[in-house]
């Protein structure tokens, strides 16, 4: 296939990376501490971090990992928002030859259970506002070892004092909990400093993290990533970002959850090897608090959902902003839509840029040129080392504007689905071309537009929804028949869940069902709306036709 997109490569960006620059994640974090040693590398609720504090902390923390007895490529789960411990933890993981397994804290204790059970993590770091969800599975999980921190472990006094006190005592965001073998993760660095880190010999091929998804199924499955794909998605970020990055100088702001494949990249590690100061966001729900630690920094990037920007554009003080010094603001995870990008060209006069990519490219596969004078819709070129195509249902490859299915071929397309063969094969060809699920087409630039998803995934606010999983929990309430989950469009989340159900018992209420969904799944999955019918659209064989399913209930309306 012609590749016409390399004429629009902005000058600077080379065709191909260097993958042999690194042999694993390690060296980034080894090389940066090292380099950047006495700059700030995170920074959460005004306690600051630098490079160098990072290298001690996490090498006591990746020491006592390995003092409990965990071998490299043991699993280690971590569940907590964006906090100092994060990378803490995840980084000493990492250094001691272990897999990061991210969790999602909002999780149900359905939902953990099946991704410690699934994973076969030996070990978890959460936050202790999570521990009660936790002691109700840990038993039916391989998990050992709990390491248990709040949300003011790591900052300074007395403001880590005045933030758990106000969390466990007025705001009551700690339920009662009993995990007897738990240690704080002060102590945890405590004993790691009192041993010695052995650090083992990791190649491209040694698996980094478990990041969870559903793929193209309901069934939520571990996306191996290894060591080769994360390097090689920081070195071509690097490379399409290196044009207008100043080392050792730049301000990211982190607002989503490091926990997600779109941050962890882009902001945790990707600024990491930039040297630049990490701003963490615990909640940035809180707008108006977020708003105002904004204020509190000469920012020069930012990335996030179009949700994320678009609270911001309607939160007071934002538009009063210093935005002098930012020169990046990046949008993925989700559409960015037409109206949020000009509004926030207007205020802030930097262009959202928008990039694409999944959890099985680690994340980043095409990116608009960061010069982009405005928004164009597209998702995109392919970054260096990356072909893209699109192809029809017959595998054949098709031309400029003909609609078929988005393809992935470079170096951080994943190993595969964890301990699922015939699910990774569903995606991943022996030719390495991963098949994305969605629908797009290529102008004669090169530029690639998503037009549309093949599969039924539904994206809220940039994390996946599947349709399966929302069906499995309304179907086991005792007053329903039978339903079918769709996506309707959203003016803040881009979509939500709607769900159509055929109920036995008229007596069955949106508000009752809602609250039966909110004991198994987590908020963002809950049906916002949810419209009773008679039957469900079906095919001969009692498959439910969705495509017909939103046809005749895609309005934004309950019954």
């Amino acid at each position: 296939m012609t590749k016409p997109w390399l004429e629009q490569y902005p000058s600077h960006v080379p065709e191909h990376i260097d993958m042999q620059a690194f042999g694993s994640i390690v060296d980034v974090i080894n090389k940066s501490c090292q380099d950047y040693a006495e700059k700030v590398a995170y920074v959460n609720f005004g306690t600051e971090l630098t490079y160098k504090q990072v290298d001690q902390y996490s090498a006591q923390f990746g020491a006592y990992l390995q003092s409990l007895g965990l071998q490299r490529g043991d699993r280690v789960a971590i569940m907590m928002p964006n906090v100092l411990q994060y990378p803490i933890a995840a980084f000493g993981a990492l250094r001691a030859g272990l897999v990061v397994v991210n969790t999602n804290p909002l999780y149900t204790a359905r939902e953990l259970k099946h991704q410690l059970q699934d994973s076969g993590a030996k070990a978890i770091v959460i936050l202790e506002n999570f521990a009660s969800i936790l002691e109700t599975v840990i038993h039916d999980t391989d998990v050992e070892h709990v390491v248990k921190t709040s949300i003011g472990e790591m900052l300074k006094f007395p403001k880590g004092m005045i933030v758990n006190a106000v969390l466990r005592h007025v705001k009551k965001a700690v339920p009662a909990y009993h995990l007897p073998q738990a240690v704080t993760f002060s102590d945890a660095l405590s004993q790691g400093a009192k041993a010695t880190l052995e650090s083992p010999a990791l190649g491209h091929d040694d698996l980094a993290f478990l990041q969870y998804t559903g793929g193209t199924t309901g069934v939520s499955k571990g996306a191996m990533l290894t060591h080769g794909n994360m390097v090689a998605n920081m070195q071509q970020s690097s490379a399409w970002l290196g044009g207008q990055i100043k080392l050792g100088e730049e301000v990211i702001i982190t607002a989503l959850p490091l926990y997600h494949i779109f941050a962890l990249t882009a902001n945790c590690l990707v600024f990491l090897k930039f040297g630049g100061r990490n701003v963490l966001i615990t909640n940035p729900r809180d707008m108006p608090a977020f708003v105002k630690e904004l204020s509190k920094e000469k920012f020069t990037a930012i990335t996030g959902v179009n949700t994320l920007f678009n609270g911001l554009l309607n939160t007071p003080g934002f538009d009063a902003l210093d935005f002098s010094h930012l020169t990046l603001a990046l949008g993925g995870g989700m559409a960015v839509q037409r109206a949020v990008a000009e509004r926030w060209k207007t205020v802030t006069g930097v262009t959202l840029v928008e990039a694409y990519g999944l959890t099985e490219t680690s994340p980043a596969a095409c990116m608009n040129p960061m010069d982009l004078a405005d928004f164009n819709g597209a998702i995109g070129l392919p970054i260096s080392s990356t072909e893209c195509r699109v192809i029809d249902e017959d595998k054949t490859v098709l031309g400029v504007e003909e609609t078929g299915e988005l393809c992935i071929r470079g170096p951080q397309v994943m190993k595969g689905y964890w301990q699922r063969p015939e699910e990774t094969a569903k995606v991943l060809d022996e030719d390495g071309w991963l098949r994305t699920g969605d629908m797009a087409k290529m102008d004669a630039q090169g530029f690639f537009y998503i037009v549309d998803r093949k599969k039924d995934m539904i994206l809220v606010s940039g994390f996946n929804v599947y349709p399966n999983e929302i069906e499995d929990v309304i179907a086991a309430h005792p007053k329903v028949v039978e339903v079918g989950a769709i996506g309707v469009p959203d003016d803040k989340s881009g979509e939500v869940v709607k769900a159509v159900v055929v109920r036995s018992d008229t007596s069955l209420d949106v508000e009752e069902l809602q609250e039966f969904c909110r004991q198994e799944i987590t908020a963002y999955k809950v049906p916002k709306y949810i419209e009773f019918v008679d039957e469900l659209p079906k095919t001969n064989v009692g498959k439910i036709l969705r495509r017909e399913l939103r046809t005749l209930f895609g309005e934004a309306k309950s019954s």
